[in-house]
């Protein structure tokens, strides 16, 4: 790697950091709640203004391209020329709706700084994936005049709603994304034992009514007449697991991968460091489903199937004597290798309709079906992000597994099969929560880990090509 180069940058970017700051606080100022549509014109504002920094900064081909939802943004930088590497760098605009208001201590779209944290909604989650890429990028022209790989930038802008419209999206746009590394800027960032998340659960959500009457009936004068569809919807959900927290559904584990025995130390080497700030998080006293595996196991490696809401008949104060009309409940599985989310989600269907009765009608709307991603262990893009922690942390990183899910990687892997890591560019909290935060320290730190990557990659993938 050209030292001297990566450091120019860094110092490039280290005497801007009032204008790195105001810069990020504009972005942040715009509300791109992607899961609302009330916000879409606000989403499209925040891909335009990405559009325009690229441009502006050098990058080639920037613009917003339509999807049948909300945009993508790309913008390349090519002139590295054919003997170097191309990466995608991807990364999401998009944020998490604001609720509950009360409990933020500012605004969430008028970014704060204090007690050394910068807060506003998007901070961690994920526009400063986005950022940290754009100013390395930046510092790196201003500085030594070109970059040292080709750079092809990917912003999504629907990953908070599980990117509905990025499979097709990819599937018709594989020449434009085509890459020899792909670079996932979505992730944790720990100074003091950084990790690099190399699989990642998929996802299945449904929804599931149960309708009986027409309208709501008197439980006197209609009880023990009447089918209550919150009793069938009980049935069902009482059905998922046996009393060690096993799936009940048939075939639901029958293609799970099994982790090898490095994996296996590996994952137990990882879960010994994060164990008690886990547990302190959870706050509670006894766990679930402790024969099925080990808790790192449990977490990360083994599928689940999660009741996220369950609704019907009268939820107010007192007792209002009814039979509803109608009951429901949502569902999430999260998947690993190799589980097929349509097949699951076709398991789950089964399950639930060898409760049908003539009494009752049900309804299964399978509303996402969101692919396990399975990224490199041993690559030069890897060792580009092993090389940038080594020297921005100090230590290189654990390769660990996480039991969260991120649907674009696995469209990723399925369509584009590009090797592809991931790296977290900033440390922080409450990316789905009330005052989400990152460390302003670290703010700029990600920045300089982003410039290292590039010249790292460019050493690891010596004589690569697309």
């Amino acid at each position: 790697m050209s030292t001297t180069s990566a450091q120019a940058a860094i110092d490039y970017a280290h005497a801007r950091r009032a204008e790195l700051m105001a810069g990020f606080q504009e972005l942040l100022t715009i509300p791109s709640i992607s899961t609302d549509p009330a916000y879409k014109t606000e989403v499209e504002r925040c891909a335009d203004w990405i559009v325009a920094e690229m441009a502006r900064i050098g990058f080639q081909q920037c613009r917003r391209i339509p999807t049948a939802g909300h945009p993508v943004v790309y913008g390349e930088w090519l002139e590295a020329g054919p003997d170097q590497p191309t990466v995608l760098i991807y990364a999401h605009y998009d944020v998490q709706p604001v609720d509950p208001l009360g409990l933020w201590q500012s605004s969430p779209f008028e970014p704060t700084i204090r007690d050394g944290k910068i807060f506003a909604r998007g901070t961690l989650d994920d526009k400063s994936g986005v950022w940290a890429n754009l100013k390395a990028c930046e510092a790196i022209l201003a500085t030594d005049g070109k970059l040292p790989v080709n750079v092809k930038l990917f912003f999504e802008g629907e990953e908070e709603t599980g990117s509905p419209n990025m499979q097709s999206f990819v599937e018709e746009h594989q020449a434009l994304l085509a890459a020899d590394a792909l670079l996932i800027c979505d992730g944790p960032f720990d100074p003091e034992q950084p990790t690099i998340p190399y699989a990642l659960r998929g996802m299945v959500a449904a929804e599931v009514l149960v309708r009986g009457a027409d309208h709501d009936l008197h439980s006197g004068v209609f009880g023990g007449a009447i089918h209550n569809p919150i009793h069938l919807v009980g049935q069902m959900v009482g059905s998922f697991h046996d009393a060690n927290g096993r799936i009940l559904i048939p075939g639901f584990y029958d293609r799970v991968r099994k982790l090898s025995e490095t994996e296996l130390a590996a994952l137990q080497e990882a879960w010994t460091l994060s164990r008690a700030t886990w547990t302190a998080k959870a706050g509670v006293k006894h766990l679930w489903g402790e024969t099925l595996a080990s808790q790192p196991e449990r977490l990360t490696a083994l599928p689940t199937l999660d009741v996220n809401g369950i609704w019907g008949g009268y939820q107010g104060q007192g007792i209002k004597t009814v039979i509803p009309a109608q009951a429901g409940f949502k569902v999430t599985m999260r998947l690993v290798a190799d589980q097929d989310p349509h097949e699951i989600g076709e398991l789950f269907k089964a399950h639930l309709f060898t409760f049908a009765c003539p009494t009752l009608a049900i309804e299964v709307d399978i509303q996402i079906t969101d692919p396990p991603l399975t990224m490199a262990r041993e690559h030069p893009v890897v060792e580009a992000v092993q090389r940038t922690f080594a020297t921005t942390l100090g230590k290189r990183a654990l390769l660990t597994r996480l039991g969260g899910s991120l649907p674009i990687g696995g469209m990723f892997q399925q369509t584009l099969g590009i090797p592809m890591t991931s790296i977290g560019l900033c440390s922080g909290a409450g990316g789905h929560a009330p005052n989400e935060y990152i460390n302003e320290e670290h703010f700029y730190l990600g920045i300089d880990a982003a410039i290292h990557f590039y010249y790292y990659l460019a050493e690891t993938m010596a004589g690569a090509s697309a």
